[in-house]
């Protein structure tokens, strides 16, 4: 992988806080371990895609785990506001599926590697207690998000939820989860079905 020169790599004053530093950090990390996964991926790879040397990655996080979990809370303020958009402008049940279901599969075209690094960290965090507590976290937070687009679903229709919000969120997790994957694959049709599975799943939450 090609590199700058290090004295191009080094932080000087100027560029930015501390905290600003290890967000730009976390943003190449994230695009890193997304690419190789968390397994693969080491600081040293993390630094050679970034704009700093392995020393000054090491400055600001103690080791792999401190930046994975840092990692993890940047890319949940970055994603657990996805749908909100949905529930904004919807103004009519089928308006709202429709939208979120086009949100689903633009969510697969442009973050992917995102999404395909969230389910490495949720499985990495069952042997891992380290990370656990944030992948909890984070889950919680997605679970919310659905949680606004069936609120708003519920509002919009008169009719209300059946199942816990925890249940509808595993379900459609479990949907978006196995698109991604035939996505992955290049299986033709994962993402026109993806779309008919979310618009015609949701409706039979509500009685």
């Amino acid at each position: 992988m090609a590199t700058t020169p290090t004295a191009a790599r080094t932080p000087r004053r100027g560029e930015g806080s501390y905290d600003e530093r290890r967000d730009r950090l976390a943003d190449s990390a994230l695009r890193t371990l997304g690419e190789l996964g968390y397994a693969r991926t080491s600081l040293r790879e993390i630094a050679s895609n970034s704009p700093y040397t392995h020393g000054v990655v090491h400055y600001y996080f103690r080791d792999k785990t401190e930046l994975i979990r840092y990692c993890v809370r940047h890319y949940k303020r970055q994603c657990v506001h996805r749908y909100d958009s949905v529930v904004a402008d919807s103004s009519t049940p089928e308006e709202l599926l429709e939208a979120f279901a086009d949100k689903l599969i633009q969510t697969i075209r442009d973050d992917a590697p995102m999404h395909r690094l969230w389910y490495d960290l949720r499985t990495q965090s069952m042997f891992d207690p380290q990370l656990r507590r944030d992948v909890l976290d984070i889950d919680g937070q997605l679970a919310q998000m659905i949680g606004r687009v069936l609120d708003r679903y519920a509002d919009l229709s008169g009719l209300a939820l059946t199942i816990p919000v925890a249940t509808a969120y595993a379900m459609l997790d479990g949907v978006l989860e196995r698109a991604l994957l035939r996505s992955l694959a290049d299986q033709p049709g994962a993402l026109p079905e993806l779309h008919q599975t979310a618009t015609s799943l949701l409706p039979t939450l509500f009685g």
